[in-house]
Parts: C-alpha cells; sequence; structure tokens
C-alpha cells in the first residue's frame, strides 16, 4: 500500500467545512489529504477575496452557483489522450495479449477507468482493444466504464467531442480511424462510443464494478489519506477477476500487497492480481467516525500502522528500481545530498551520489545478486571545511516470485558519533590519569552506537515516507499543468489583439501620411503628437524632430505665434477655427501663403488638429 506524511493537526475550521459539503451537496472530502485538499479549497478563497473558512460557507450558503466552482477547483482534471506514452506502449505489448490470452474467444472483456476526468483515457483504452482486435470484435466483446464524481467533466466525457490540441498525441492514422471532423472539434467513431459507458461513481464509497479483467486508476489515489487509499485497494482486489490488472500512475505504489498483487512492471505501475479468493470490499464506517477498528480488517489495520510508524522515522533514502533508474528520493536525501525532485527518473549512475562519497553501483549490484544487506560504516564526505560521517545501508527489495525490484539505501549520519570516538582517542592520549573516565565515556558511546543501530533495522523496514513526497509533488506539478494552460488561453488572446492593434495602427499611419497637405497633432498642452509627411515637405522638420516638442518653442518658416489665438479659441470652444492665411517660408526659403484650419482632437485626452496647406498665388 502506498504511504503519506501524517497530515497537520485537524484544522476544525476546515473539517466544519467539509461535514457541510457532505452534508449539503453529497461530496464526501474527509478521506482526501489535508495539506492538497486545504491548499485547493485558499486557492478558490483567495480568488473570490474569503478571508476564512467560516466567511466561505457563508458564501456557498447565500450562492449555490458557488459549490460548481469549489468543486471544479478540488477536483483537478489534468488528461490527454495516452498519457504516459512508454506506459500505454507496455500495455499495448505485454497486458492486452494476456488479457485476451485469459479470454474466452466470445467471453466479454470488462475494462474500468477510475477517475477517467473528462474521458481521454476510456477512449484510448477503446482505440488500444479496436487494433489489438479489430473493430468488429471489440463491438461485440469490450465494455469500458469510465467513472468519475466530476459531473461536469463526465459531461465532456460523454460528448466526445474534442478540439484538434488534444488529439496531437494521436497519430494521424488512428485519429482519422477512430474520429470525425466536426466543425473545429473532432468526435469519437459513434459505433465504438457505445461500447464506453459514463457514469458517476465515488471509489470511496459505492460499491465497485466486478468481474474486471483492466483496472486503470492513475494519478488518482496520491490525493487520499493512507486510511482511503487501504479501503479502495480492497475495493480494487475485490472488482478484478484473478489475474486481472490493475494500472496505477507514476506516482502511486503497491508496496505492501504483495500477498493480493504480483508485480508486472514497478516502473510502469502495472500490477497483476494473485490467486485466491477476495474478501467483500470495504464498507465505510458512518460518516465522522471512521476509527482503526476491527471494520477495517485486520490485515488492512497492520499495513496502516505499519505506514504511521515509518512515517515517524525521517532519514535521508535513496530508491533505485531493478533498471537502474532512480525511484524515490525522500527530502532530506535532497536536502542532504542536493538532488533535485527531476532527477527522479534519471539514471542512478548520471548522479554524483552514486560515486561520491562512496561508489554506490556495484555495491547496489552485489547486493541484488548476492540478494542480502550490505552495510558501509564512517563514509566520509567534505562538505568545505567541514567532514561529515554516514553510515550507508544498502538493502535489496523482492518481489512475491523472488526476484528484485529495487535497491533502498539508507544514510545514517554518524558525524556526531565518529567525531566523539576521534575527541575519545586525543583525550586518552594526553591524560593517561583520566583513563577510567575515558573509559565510561567509551561506553556510552557503545550504547549509542547500539541505539543507532536499533533504528537502522526500523528503517530497514519500509522506505514509504518518501513516497508520499513524490506523491505531493506529482500533485503540485498536476495544479501547475493546469493553471498553465490557463496561461496559454490568456496569451494567445493577447497576441490576436496586438495584431488587430498593429493592423489599427498601421492603417491610420497609412491614412494620415497619404494627405498632401501638412497635418499636425498637438495635445492640450500643445506638444506634437503627429508630424505627417506633408509637414514634412512643406516646413523640411523630420517628425523625429518635432514629436515630443513643444510647438510654439519650434522654429521653422511658419510664425506660429499668431496661430496661437487660434488653437486656443479651439481647444475652449471644442469647434473648428479658421482658415487663418499667414505668410510664411517654405523649406525651400519662397515665400509663400499658408491656409492653416484647426479642428479639435477627439482622441484620447484631448488636442487639436492642424491642416497646414500653400495658397495658390493669384495673378492680378
Amino acid at each position: 500500500m502506498m504511504n503519506e506524511a501524517p497530515d497537520a493537526e485537524p484544522d476544525e475550521e476546515l473539517e466544519e467545512l467539509l461535514g457541510f459539503l457532505r452534508d449539503a451537496r453529497g461530496f464526501d472530502f474527509t478521506g482526501y489529504k489535508r495539506s492538497s485538499l486545504g491548499r485547493r479549497i485558499h486557492k478558490r478563497m483567495a480568488d473570490i477575496d474569503a478571508l476564512s473558512y467560516a466567511d466561505y460557507r457563508d458564501r456557498l450558503e447565500t450562492n449555490s452557483d458557488e459549490f460548481s466552482f469549489l468543486f471544479n477547483t478540488i477536483l483537478i482534471n489534468v488528461t490527454s489522450m495516452f498519457r504516459d506514452a512508454d506506459a500505454w506502449t507496455f500495455m499495448e505489448r505485454e497486458v492486452v495479449p494476456e488479457v485476451l490470452a485469459q479470454s474466452g474467444p466470445d467471453e466479454e472483456i470488462r475494462v474500468w477507468s477510475a477517475g477517467c476526468s473528462s474521458g481521454e483515457e476510456a477512449y484510448s483504452l477503446a482505440i488500444m482493444f479496436a487494433e489489438a482486435l479489430g473493430a468488429d470484435e471489440a463491438l461485440n466483446r469490450v465494455k469500458i466504464y469510465g467513472t468519475d464524481v466530476d459531473e461536469e467533466a463526465l459531461r465532456a466525457a460523454r460528448s466526445g467531442l474534442y478540439p484538434a490540441k488534444v488529439l496531437e498525441r494521436l497519430a494521424p492514422e488512428l485519429r482519422d480511424r477512430y474520429f470525425e471532423q466536426n466543425g473545429a472539434q473532432y468526435s469519437f467513431r459513434p459505433d465504438l462510443r457505445r461500447r464506453v459507458i459514463f457514469g458517476r461513481h465515488d471509489i470511496t464509497r459505492d460499491a465497485p464494478i466486478s468481474r474486471l479483467d483492466l483496472l486503470l486508476c492513475r494519478n488518482t489515489l496520491m490525493y487520499f489519506n493512507v486510511e482511503a487509499q487501504t479501503q479502495i485497494i480492497d475495493r480494487f482486489h475485490f472488482a478484478l477477476r484473478e489475474g486481472g490488472f490493475l494500472f496505477l500512475g507514476k506516482a502511486e505504489m503497491l508496496l505492501n500487497d504483495g500477498d493480493r498483487f504480483d508485480v508486472l512492471s514497478m516502473r510502469q505501475r502495472i500490477f497483476r492480481r494473485r490467486p485466491g479468493e477476495a474478501g467483500p470490499p470495504y464498507q465505510p464506517a458512518p460518516l465522522k467516525a471512521r476509527p482503526l477498528g476491527p471494520e477495517i480488517g485486520t490485515a488492512a489495520r497492520h499495513r496502516q500502522l505499519r505506514d504511521l510508524i515509518a512515517d515517524s522515522i525521517p532519514a535521508p533514502t535513496v530508491s533505485v528500481d531493478a533498471d537502474g533508474q532512480v525511484l524515490l528520493v525522500n527530502s532530506s536525501a535532497r536536502t542532504q545530498f542536493g538532488i533535485s525532485p527531476t532527477d527522479v527518473g534519471r539514471p542512478f549512475q548520471d548522479l554524483e551520489i552514486s560515486y561520491r562519497p562512496v561508489e554506490l553501483r556495484s555495491l547496489i549490484e552485489q547486493a541484488t545478486h548476492e540478494r542480502r544487506t550490505l552495510r558501509v560504516n564512517g563514509v566520509q564526505r567534505r562538505i568545505g571545511a567541514d567532514m561529515q560521517f554516514f553510515d550507508i545501508l544498502i538493502h535489496p527489495l523482492t518481489g512475491a516470485n523472488g526476484l528484485p525490484v529495487a535497491t533502498n539505501i539508507t544514510f545514517t549520519d554518524v558525524t556526531v558519533a565518529t567525531q566523539l570516538k576521534a575527541e575519545n582517542k586525543r583525550v586518552r592520549e594526553d591524560l593517561e590519569t583520566a583513563y577510567e573516565e575515558l573509559q565510561s565515556t567509551n561506553e556510552e558511546l557503545e550504547t549509542t552506537n547500539e541505539e543507532l543501530q536499533s533504528s537502522i533495522e526500523e528503517l530497514e523496514t519500509t522506505n514509504e515516507e518518501l513516497q508520499s513526497t513524490n506523491e505531493e509533488l506529482e500533485t503540485t506539478n498536476e495544479e501547475l499543468q493546469s493553471g498553465n494552460e490557463e496561461l496559454e488561453t490568456m496569451n494567445e488572446e493577447m497576441r490576436v489583439r496586438s495584431e488587430e492593434l498593429d493592423e489599427a495602427r498601421a492603417f491610420l499611419e497609412g491614412v494620415v501620411g497619404s494627405i498632401a497637405a501638412g497635418v499636425v497633432v498637438l495635445d492640450v498642452s500643445k506638444e506634437v503628437k503627429c508630424w505627417n509627411r506633408g509637414a514634412v515637405d512643406l516646413w523640411g522638420l523630420r517628425s523625429d524632430e518635432t514629436v515630443g516638442e513643444a510647438f510654439f518653442d519650434l522654429d521653422f518658416g511658419l510664425p506660429v505665434d499668431a496661430l496661437h489665438p487660434v488653437i486656443q479659441e479651439c481647444l475652449d470652444t471644442g469647434k473648428r477655427a479658421g482658415p487663418v492665411s499667414i505668410r510664411a517660408t517654405n523649406r525651400l526659403g519662397r515665400s509663400i501663403t499658408c491656409a492653416v484650419v484647426c479642428t479639435p482632437f477627439d482622441g484620447h485626452k484631448g488636442g487639436v488638429v492642424l491642416l497646414m496647406e500653400e495658397q495658390p498665388v493669384l495673378d492680378g
């Protein structure tokens, strides 16, 4: 069973809010991890400026629409077609042939996608079995159930309509074979759609679908606490046939269920139900009263107690799977050795810790080959001018079939004990007269070493604390992905708006530039805001020499002081003034008569527009 770090002390206001949601709308979130649940509720509260859980409950009581917004915030729907391609490839090559081999030629194949969100996973299953069996046989034999607690997501799943972006992961030939274009969207093939049944189902409370050949529940269990996870796995075990397959998310494990499930692929999180009768699915205790008592079952209770005990004993720990990939890294190991969460999944040999402070790769191979725990004491690690000492335990883990599945590496910091031993030796050499006192200190150190050894032996029984850390990281990653998709949509809207503004600006600049007469735009402070090409040709001043300058400070062939009354009148009255004929000198030095018309400018913050034209000289 998976494990989680213990939640903090319960927040009474949060618990009261969860009870209100359960009683008012039938959504029971009491089995969810409080850290993730509290973070999602606080996100919604921040969106509407609710300062406390009590304030938010008042909002829910006065606005029924708020329930939908809250549930959409809590129920993170991050999915895609054939998500995690390597895992689906393994399913297609290894699992589907086994499912077909175990079923008779006319026997129905039953598949359940629990927590299906908007349906991409369920339709991916339909495509996978149609490719393996052929569409006609799949229509007759395969029945796929997709369930979720989010009604809005289920409505999207039932429609079977998806935009082109959602289908990018599909090969073009699969998209053309199983989807039909419907305007800007694609609809799933109608005949296969009838073999996919969607419905609301709460995996913590409702009876499970039975006699399943394959059950998918990916990145859903990680949102629940230990007790809820135990109940759900009991239900899944009851739902599967003997030899049925269970497919979990990459952040989820079944480390303590070896008596009920065999590991088919630890890396892809695919397990097979072992032969044996399944007890009835776990029935939840009455709401607000789910004690750790006989109703959970002795085996489940023992697993839960082991998980809780393991959570209370932190130590830097790294786990490596049988393929040499980093499987788990707890928070102490990341802090102590500078390992990043992104290093999970990388080859262990690429990390510095694999060869410094000690060569671990060969020790892992030796422990796996000899199938025994190896211990390396007093390993030195230099950090700047300081020296650390570690006792390192390399413990191989085997599956129910006896084959190695992973290796757990535990680092016990014995720096203090090592330094005390060295100090004790120096004091004994310098002060021989205090031998008896030093001997007593040495005995105390031996006692400390025995206590440390006892702690190490307890740590060997489990490493599940870092599983909870990985689940939290996966939760955060999906939240970030959901936020990133929202930002991409906003960015696209801004890009379209920018293009429209660029087109409008270019159009206006073209209009102003095409006017042969001189056009000058002044703001209310009489600074030049626009100086068109006609003004350049008339007076010889370029736009970059005039824009932003005070109009009456410019020195060119037009006596601008003569325009002051006209401009002021236009600003005061908001009506057109002029034309005014003024003697001026153009850019060629020739005397001309310039007609100036002043028109109010209705643009941003107001101003005036000056239209200046050279008047023709009339003979006579």
